[in-house]
């Protein structure tokens, strides 16, 4: 059985993406921002994003075979969970970017701000090409949530491996099909945003457009784009 998702945002499965992580993980540990820049190495003007955006960093937990009794694999080591309380609503992505590659590990982040927290994180995984590097994907948020509401355990895992694959997907805002790779939905997630993103460049031009002939050939266009996002956002249930 399949059901269409309508947008990137539609789905409940980003809805439980903060966890009551177990305490013998926690580290609370602040982070300075010079020791990030040192590993980091940002810009003149990244480092003014992180004065303008960053209140602090905070280092709460490690996810790891000794605090959490999961065995670590060869992508999956550790994982590091970071707090950043901010100055503003929001964080730049460049900010978080330049976090994740000062700490060689997979991060899940958590943002807070006036009593709210965010979870965000990127696929992270080390590189294929180069050994001793990591590659980072795009980043994904789950939607912001109050601080006192009730956080779930975390999702029972074999391995460190299949617990990172879990944690992140509760940050997608489209959920896996039956059977799907966590580097499968990604992608298919970002066919979805670039579809989504001619659609929407279509969709400006149709409303300018001024000849006949032209709108028909912008509308079939749209039309088969629109098809094709229907079916990328299907989800296989069985």
């Amino acid at each position: 059985m399949t059901a269409p998702v309508s947008s990137l945002n539609s789905s409940p499965a980003i809805a439980c993406a903060l966890f009551a992580w177990p305490a013998k993980a926690a580290v609370s540990r602040p982070v300075s921002k010079a020791k990030i820049y040192a590993h980091g190495k940002p810009t003149a003007a990244l480092r003014a994003l992180f004065v303008k955006q960053v209140e602090s960093i905070t280092w709460t937990h490690k996810l790891a075979p000794e605090s959490i009794n999961l065995s670590a694999k060869l992508d999956v080591p550790e994982i590091e969970v970071f707090e950043i309380a901010l100055k503003l609503p929001d964080v730049s992505h460049s900010v978080l970017r330049c976090i994740d590659k000062a700490i060689p590990f997979p991060i899940l982040f958590v943002l807070r701000h006036a009593g709210r927290s965010q979870p965000i994180a990127a696929y992270k995984r080390p590189s294929e090409a180069v050994s001793g590097q990591w590659v980072l994907g795009d980043y994904h948020a789950a939607p912001w949530q109050p601080d006192d509401l009730p956080r779930h355990g975390l999702p029972v895992a074999l391995d460190l491996q299949g617990l990172y694959e879990q944690l992140l997907r509760r940050h997608l805002a489209v959920p896996a099909r039956a059977g799907e790779s966590l580097r499968d939905q990604l992608e298919r997630m970002a066919q979805l945003q670039a579809g989504q993103a001619a659609a929407a460049r279509l969709e400006s031009r149709l409303t300018q457009e001024k000849q006949f002939n032209r709108k028909v050939e912008i509308n079939a266009q749209l039309r088969t784009i629109r098809n094709e996002l229907q079916a990328l956002a299907q989800i296989d249930y069985e």
